[in-house]
């Protein structure tokens, strides 16, 4: 450093270029302190998620249309997006709860568009103006057709919780649990069958298995946001325990031992719907009193998860009126 030679107590080190040097009087000490937890990126104040939140907060307390870049897409434990203007218009119309509506600059407009619009102002869903690229880098194919809509992530219930309501209803508890389902819609699908037909919830495993994302909300035709839907560390466990408070646990099967014409459904009662490929896991299969397979006349070998789980809810729930 230029002058450091004509400093009280300098002194010159060997083998460098630099003129004579001292210690840093403490500076560079303090500038290696800490200086706390890097605070998260929407409380920065020129960050762009900080940008991102307050234009959603003004334009919620506004109700006014507004502009501002999207979040990116996140996986199971944050915001999911529904693209495309159908699947947009038929969550709103089932009245699934969303955070925000996104409408590319620029997009042409038409009737869904318009109802969609019309929809999210009246329910105080906040409606931002995007660039067309934001919505582009959401979507992995870009078949959002310039709209898009954002669905909170689903908050799930304790297993425990969902027993203990089920057993303080007027009607004896019937639940629902899936075992080995990937595909959202078939757990959309049993979601609506379940609460059309007198059920009480649903669990799922915590790993291996579709989560409520925006396709399961709009396939359950709104139902998830009236049913509650529980996640189990370990279903095998679950169901254990279920059986030891009382409930009869059936699982679904084609060749299963008790046909769906002799099952007895008026006291408390687990379904255990599996897949159509691989069905019932071994441990799961262990864990059931019986197994149900429904009867058909065709010649179909097997019927959807959601078709079968719908067939014997409404069996169930016949039984149980008369």
């Amino acid at each position: 450093m230029a002058g450091n030679s004509q400093r009280r107590g300098a002194i010159r080190k060997t083998g460098t270029k630099k003129g004579a040097v001292v210690g840093s009087g403490g500076k560079r000490r303090r500038g290696l302190e800490g200086r706390g937890a890097t605070p998260p990126a929407h409380m920065r104040k020129n960050h762009p998620a900080a940008k991102r939140a307050a234009a959603a907060k003004k334009a919620a307390q506004t109700g006014t249309r507004t502009s501002g870049r999207t979040p990116n897409r996140k996986g199971d434990d944050g915001p999911e997006l529904v693209l495309g203007r159908n699947p947009v218009v038929e969550c709103l119309r089932a009245g699934v709860p969303a955070t925000a509506l996104y409408v590319a600059v620029g997009t042409e407009s038409d009737e869904r568009l318009t109802e969609s619009v019309k929809r999210a102002a009246d329910t105080g869903i906040s409606i931002l103006e995007v660039p067309r690229t934001d919505l582009d880098r959401m979507s992995a194919n870009g078949l959002h057709q310039g709209l898009a809509l954002q669905v909170p992530p689903y908050r799930y219930a304790h297993p425990d919780d969902l027993l203990e309501s089920a057993r303080n209803s007027d009607t004896p508890a019937l639940l629902v649990a899936l075992d080995n389902i990937s595909d959202p819609r078939n757990l959309g699908a049993v979601i609506r069958s379940v609460a059309a037909f007198g059920g009480h919830g649903v669990v799922i495993p915590q790993r291996r298995s579709a989560s409520v994302t925006a396709v399961a909300w709009r396939t359950s035709a709104g139902a998830a946001a009236r049913l509650p839907v529980a996640r189990a560390t370990n279903l095998t466990r679950t169901l254990k325990d279920w059986a030891k408070a009382g409930l009869q646990v059936v699982g679904l099967d084609a060749g299963g031992d008790t046909l769906l014409d002799d099952f007895d459904g008026t006291t408390p009662t687990v379904v255990v719907v599996g897949s159509e490929g691989k069905g019932l896991s071994r441990l799961v299969r262990e864990t059931c009193d019986s197994i149900l397979s429904i009867p058909m006349a065709g010649p179909v070998e097997s019927l959807n998860a959601s078709v079968a789980a719908g067939v014997v809810l409404a069996d169930i729930a016949r039984q149980r009126r008369i």
